[in-house]
């Protein structure tokens, strides 16, 4: 059974000469195969193990037994052992989500600050090909896409590995009986109290008993021959992510072009906006990823609540999607800086700085209008009337109430209408810096001057203002 775990460890590259390797100990049968099995196997890939051991306080004493049986059974083998007490219910009540999620979260928690302390290169998961089969199961119940039917991964961000994912429970309790290890039970595995158990305890051997009594191996070839032909879609929605998706201050933007692909590829894309946001893509399912694509056909301002707090949002045939409550928070609009005053701004004046309150890079110069300009320059290089400022310049963000004089127009228009016209995003228009003369807008700065500044023939002194940045619109 070892060279069946080592034939499925170097199939997948699990392991590299001289890692550390944290294991993942809850002194179970799985865990306990798992870490006997890499302890035999030190030498072979020269690899070292640290055994970490969350105790989620659930069980009273049968939790502390279970975590001095772990202790006692690396140290008989010295390998270094680390445990951590964690209130699972406490941790329940405060983030509000279920029993399963927080000890979920708090083992992975747990086992990433120990890899960090110790500088490991993998984590080694004690999953099992059952543990496979009833993960399908339950994916599949929930109505999960072809992504979902990839199931457990062996290798998953190139740290977590799980090399008895080829085993089934029975070699694991075999092994375990034959080598006698001893390990703990945890009772609550055989109550019907989760959706799993009943999954593990009911549905499969049910299944097994008048179906197919060999449904766990089939469920698992089942998942790998799903997961080749996932790879390669997901070969090709890589390929394309960058130029239909763009990452704009607190929101994933999806391009209207996107409805041009495949559904498998649109549908990816989706998902991968979302990963690419929040993280992952827990939570979300086929049905959410539906109703985003559904916003394509529908008019701007359309919305759809998505699980997670995520809010998808049609805007002008794109779609943004953003954190409830974030959509718009960008700069502050008392955020103001003065670039320049009256007294400052004579002939052959120059000035070049760098705003860290702004994250721009900021260039001024005063020169004669018998100069030949380049108004043709760029988008972020403009010129305005020197000789009309009166008091300064400023640099701020837009605040409620905000009127804007486009260039070729005499009368005033509300910055809001201007941001409307021009189809600028409601979370992009907080961040949009203002250029203002005397308290008069000047300059949208990447959109639009003022006609209140323009050059005429009377002008003498030319102000030459530069922005540059990222973020800005060229």
């Amino acid at each position: 059974m070892i060279d069946k775990v080592i034939n499925f460890i170097d199939k997948n590259s699990m392991l590299a000469q001289g890692d550390k390797v944290v294991v993942a100990l809850s002194g179970g049968p799985d865990s306990i195969c798992l870490i006997d099995i890499l302890n035999k196997l030190k030498g072979k890939y020269d690899i070292e193990l640290f055994a970490a051991h969350l105790n989620h306080c659930l069980r009273g004493e049968e939790a502390d037994a279970d975590e001095q049986y772990a202790k006692e059974f690396c140290s008989e083998r010295n390998i270094a052992f680390y445990s951590k007490r964690v209130d699972i219910n406490k941790l329940v009540k405060e983030k509000n989500i279920s029993s399963e999620t927080a000890g979920r979260q708090a083992r992975y928690e747990f086992f990433n600050e120990l890899k960090d302390k110790i500088g490991a290169q993998k984590i080694a998961i004690a999953h099992n090909s059952n543990d496979q089969a009833e993960t399908l199961l339950m994916r599949l119940i929930r109505g999960s896409g072809i992504e979902g039917m990839n199931g457990i991964k062996p290798v998953r961000d190139s740290i977590y590995i799980r090399p008895i994912l080829i085993l089934n429970r029975n070699e694991i309790e075999s092994y375990c009986e034959e080598n006698q290890l001893k390990p703990r039970i945890d009772k609550t595995n055989y109550e019907n109290i989760y959706n799993r158990n009943k999954i593990r305890l009911e549905l499969i051997p049910y299944i097994q008993e008048n179906f197919n009594k060999d449904i766990v191996s089939t469920l698992n070839r089942f998942s790998y021959l799903i997961s080749v032909d996932d790879e390669f879609i997901n070969d090709q929605v890589n390929k394309k992510f960058n130029n239909l998706c763009e990452k704009a201050n607190n929101s994933i933007i999806i391009k209207n072009s996107v409805k041009n692909e495949k559904e498998a590829i649109t549908s990816r894309i989706i998902r991968k906006a979302i990963t690419s946001l929040i993280g992952s893509t827990n939570d979300i399912e086929m049905i959410n990823v539906y109703d985003v694509m559904k916003l394509f056909e529908l008019g701007t301002g359309k919305k759809v609540d998505l699980p997670r707090g995520l809010v998808a949002e049609n805007v002008y045939g794109q779609i943004h999607i953003y954190l409830k409550g974030k959509e718009g928070k960008g700069k502050h609009y008392d955020n103001m800086m003065e670039i320049a005053s009256k007294e400052e701004l004579v002939e052959g004046y120059e000035k070049s700085f760098y705003s860290e309150q702004f994250n721009l890079n900021i260039s001024l110069r005063v020169i004669n209008s018998s100069e030949k300009l380049n108004f043709s320059k760029d988008s972020l290089t403009k010129y305005f009337d020197c000789d009309k400022i009166r008091s300064n310049i400023v640099m701020r963000y837009r605040k409620e109430g905000d009127r804007f004089t486009p260039y070729g127009m005499t009368g005033s228009k509300k910055l809001k209408d201007l941001f409307i016209d021009l189809k600028i995003p409601k979370t992009e228009r907080e961040n949009i810096p203002l250029i203002c003369i005397d308290n008069d807008i000047a300059w949208v700065v990447g959109y639009r001057v003022s006609n209140n500044f323009i050059i005429s023939k009377t002008t003498k002194n030319v102000l030459e203002l530069k922005v540059e940045g990222e973020t800005l619109n060229d």
